[in-house]
């Protein structure tokens, strides 16, 4: 996008690479945007770019309902008695019943915008919005899927595809309901649509998987068969899942099974680290222990599990178990990978009355451990990291990072994780990000993406036609 940038090399005073902290890093990458070279305690070498600040890894957004984020902000008034996950979610079952294959690629392309504006490099987009409004497929089944796909191209974010399996309302293959009309599909469909998107995928460089939406969604022998032919057309292919996300998720799994969520997935189905956990919020001990032995990924989503009501996650003794994790955005109630972050950590502390919960002996100061933490989980689970391989500033990797501004008055003057502590714990979270790099190209300089206001205007449209009374 500029001069400085066909350099292919950028030079930092400090940079949190996976091992920590480094001084005077020079960081090279290749035509292809991989990282081939990187130098700590090297000489600024002549003609290639400083960075403007400290240097974070991009962070990975694992969960994502783009059209959702059109809706934020709608349902913050009581409707019922008690309001809950599940009034919500009739709710947004209404808005999701006029999305248009044009709003959705107008609300995606804002969305991975505003989420490169604030530090997100790469999303996981759980897509289950499949068929036209009356229930049909399209002419083309993978026209909201290809919308999505180039919204995604267009922000110039890394995305993860993960069209959903939905095939019935509720544990014991409960029909489903008339206005889940545009999430059903059937096994050999969602096949044939994973088989459709393959060679667009490649070209994209996107990754592609799929995500059975729950288990009260996706009957255990069409699980069984779609994981088996996921398994078939790319035995690595990611699969993220909504799991033990509310309580009466949980009792009504136990009337059915006799078994909770978690303890259910992982008796009946090959879970390991292709496997992301979306939400995962309740958990007895022992299923804390079992999941996390499996490798899978935890796939918290902070901002939206408070705005829903979901409940917290017990990160340290998922930790405890070495448990992996990353961070989502889920609904878009908030977009903003530090808020995620701070939420979190914030979460724990009121549930524990503790401080700097989730800091390690290795990394005190709590904003890169969980940097570091969250940039590597969320890597695995968007099927974008390598067996035994490190993410972020690495080579092999994908060269995507952050600048923060050296100059924000809340970072000024302070030491490297203290500028990072100062954006997630002290700052507006966005405010403080200088430029955003995917794949060796600066999307965001300014902490502004160059479409930002031409995005941001059809957002404003696609989102006043869709909420307009007939």
């Amino acid at each position: 996008m500029t001069a400085a940038d066909s350099t292919r090399g950028l030079f930092a005073a400090d940079a949190l690479l996976p091992t920590g902290w480094a001084r005077n890093v020079l960081v090279q990458w290749d035509g292809a945007g991989r990282i081939t070279r990187v130098v700590p305690g090297a000489a600024a070498p002549a003609g290639v770019a400083h960075a403007a600040g400290p240097l974070l890894p991009g962070m990975p957004n694992l969960h994502s309902h783009a059209f959702q984020r059109a809706f934020a902000g709608l349902t913050e008034y009581r409707g019922e008695a008690q309001d809950s996950f599940w009034s919500w979610r009739n709710l947004m079952y209404r808005f999701a019943q006029r999305i248009t294959p044009e709003a959705l690629e107008a609300i995606a392309t804002w969305l991975y915008l505003e989420m490169l504006e604030a530090g997100y490099t790469s999303v996981c987009e759980f897509h289950y919005v499949h068929h036209d409004t009356d229930g049909r497929p399209y002419a083309d089944d993978a026209t909201l899927s290809l919308a999505l796909l180039r919204a995604a191209h267009t922000a110039g974010i890394h995305i993860t595809l993960l069209p959903v399996l939905y095939q019935t309302s509720g544990f014991g293959a409960k029909p489903p309901r008339a206005d889940q009309a545009r999430f059903i599909r059937s096994t050999d469909g969602m096949l044939s649509l994973l088989e459709r998107l393959t060679p667009v995928c490649q070209a994209q460089q996107a990754i592609l998987g799929m995500a059975p939406h729950s288990l009260r969604a996706v009957p255990p022998d069409s699980l069984a068969a779609a994981l088996q032919g996921l398994s078939a057309l790319n035995s690595r292919a990611p699969i993220h899942i909504h799991i033990a996300e509310q309580t009466q998720e949980v009792q009504d799994c136990i009337a059915w099974s006799g078994h909770r969520p978690v303890q259910w997935l992982l008796e009946h189905a090959p879970v390991d680290a292709r496997w992301c956990l979306v939400h995962a919020t309740h958990m007895t001990p022992a299923e804390y222990t079992a999941a996390a032995a499996t490798g899978a990924v935890a796939g918290i989503c902070p901002t939206t599990e408070a705005n829903l009501g979901d409940g917290i996650f017990d990160m340290p003794l998922w930790l405890q178990h070495g448990g992996r994790w990353g961070v989502g955005s889920d609904s878009h109630a908030c977009v903003n990978a530090a808020e995620e972050l701070l939420m979190l950590e914030y979460g724990q502390r009121l549930s524990r009355r503790q401080r700097n919960v989730l800091a390690t002996h290795a990394q005190p100061e709590v904003a890169t451990a969980m940097t570091l933490q969250a940039a590597q989980g969320g890597a695995q689970a968007s099927g974008r990291l390598e067996d035994g391989g490190a993410a972020g500033i690495a080579v092999g990797q994908s060269a995507d990072w952050v600048v923060l501004d050296a100059q924000h008055v809340a970072l000024r003057g302070l030491p490297a994780p203290g500028m990072l502590s100062a954006h997630v714990f002290a700052s507006h979270r966005t405010s403080a990000i200088g430029s955003v790099w995917v794949g060796g190209i600066r999307r965001v300089a300014q902490g502004r993406h160059v479409l930002h206001d031409g995005a941001a205007n059809a957002f404003v449209a696609a989102r006043a036609a869709t909420i307009a009374e007939d």
